[in-house]
């Protein structure tokens, strides 16, 4: 009996599904795509997708997909393999140690201001310079006996999340470099203040996720605490957490980027997550960010401070007239007992 309508039609839907599995579930298995390649000079593993056309069908073949997270991992399990080994250093006992917090904040590496249009200029390179100039500044400044320092990481260090040039929300951004480019100098920027940093005393990296470059702030920070696992001087709280504290004798410190939980909601907030701590700490802070402008006020014993930031004035605040603000680079010296005893500014 010759096959009905119905079972020729299953039958070449259950054919062509057949080839495009084949075709779509691996590209090395296409005889096709492998001589082209081969002919052209072309890395096979370097073809995302491709067309197959022959007399019963066109198709267009993905690759495999591979997310950022997958791809990550594996960059961190070759960054742990290559990671150097970091001399131990001996530090100076101190009878009056100090915690020495330093935030270069809301750095925006990747960022384009034209003098022309915002009277102000700024790109990746002026900003690796200043936040160099700026950490540089605050060692030379403080003349305290620091025994520990608390360096704020993140915070919209990257001024976009993603090849389209936009922020995680997808808001368009001017660029002064690719974002790859963009990383690696944030990654190198990183490193050089560590190292710096860890021959004064014991570094503690706290990193803050932020409105800007929410997945890739987060990998970089990822990163740079591989770079340093075979460094005994140098410790990390660099989770996803948007709120994340540091217990330095009766100081309690809360760091957050500023873009999320209301500035009145954070001590509150602080006391709740942070209530193991918070009967025995005197001397409450929260340092935030985003606004790149100075703002202090005590909800009563939690100081809400928010810092200064390095970064240009780019087209967009130019014109709502977000400008004018000091540029810096702050930070600030907290006595185990007496609490914040100084503040430090290195203005541009």
């Amino acid at each position: 009996m010759p096959e009905s309508r119905d079972t020729i039609r299953m039958r070449l839907k259950a054919d062509e599904a057949e080839l495009v599995n084949e075709y779509r579930g691996s590209k090395i298995k296409h005889i096709a795509l492998n001589g082209e390649c081969e002919a052209q000079g072309i890395p096979i593993e370097n073809v995302n997708y491709y067309w197959f056309k022959s007399e019963k069908f066109s198709i267009n073949v993905k690759g495999s997909p591979v997310s950022i997270q997958e791809m990550m991992d594996e960059f961190l399990v070759a960054i742990k393999e290559y990671a150097p080994v970091y001399p131990t250093i001996e530090y100076n006992p101190s009878s009056d140690g100090h915690l020495f917090v330093i935030d270069p904040a809301d750095i925006h590496i990747g960022k384009l201001s034209s003098i022309v249009e915002s009277g102000d200029e700024y790109n990746h390179d002026i900003a690796v310079k200043r936040v160099k100039e700026g950490v540089i500044g605050l060692v030379s400044k403080c003349n305290f006996n620091v025994e520990k320092i608390l360096f704020i990481v993140g915070n919209d260090i990257l001024h976009v999340d993603n090849a389209k040039n936009s922020t995680t929300a997808g808001t368009h951004q001017d660029t002064s470099a690719m974002w790859f480019d963009n990383f690696k100098t944030a990654q190198r920027l990183l490193t050089d203040c560590i190292e710096i940093l860890m021959q004064i005393a014991p570094v503690h990296v706290q990193y803050d996720p932020s409105n800007h470059d929410y997945t890739n702030g987060f990998f970089l920070a990822q990163t740079i605490e591989a770079w340093f696992r075979n460094c005994e001087s140098v410790t990390f709280n660099v989770s996803i957490a948007h709120r994340k504290y540091f217990v330095y004798g009766t100081n309690i410190i809360g760091t957050t980027h500023g873009d999320g939980a209301k500035e009145s909601d954070l001590p509150l907030l602080m006391a709740h997550e942070a209530s193991e701590s918070w009967g025995d700490c005197k001397h409450r802070y929260f340092y935030i960010h985003h606004i790149h402008h100075k703002k202090s006020k005590d909800y009563m014993s939690v100081n809400v401070e928010a810092l200064r930031s390095p970064s240009g004035t780019d087209s967009w605040h130019h014109r709502n007239g977000y400008v004018h603000a000091p540029k810096a680079v702050e930070g600030f010296v907290h006595h185990p007992v007496h609490g914040q005893v100084a503040r430090l500014t290195h203005i541009f």
